[in-house]
């Protein structure tokens, strides 16, 4: 006879948080010094003017202003041409 009753198994007990990437500062809105206008994974927006990139790519601002955004043509080194947002702060 057991002496431990059967310990099942479950599959959904992990519990992550989620990251919270994205737009944090819509265009138009305004950004002091050092506020965090978004967060990505890799540079899907680029650094514009008074804009700064940190270590995990997330853009912010190096100056009071409004936030702006707006495409910016990119040559790949293969010579491919893609369209990327670029953020700036005026």
């Amino acid at each position: 006879m057991a002496h431990k009753k059967a310990g099942g198994s479950s599959k959904n007990t992990s519990s992550q948080s989620p990251q919270y990437i994205g737009v944090k500062i819509s265009g138009g809105q305004k950004a002091k010094t050092g506020d965090i206008i978004l967060t990505q994974r890799g540079t899907k927006y680029l650094p514009g003017n008074n804009v700064g990139m940190g270590k995990n790519y997330s853009i912010f601002a190096m100056k009071e202003g409004v936030v702006e955004y707006k495409d910016k043509r990119k040559t790949r080194f293969n010579g491919q041409k893609i369209v990327r947002k670029q953020v700036s702060v005026k």
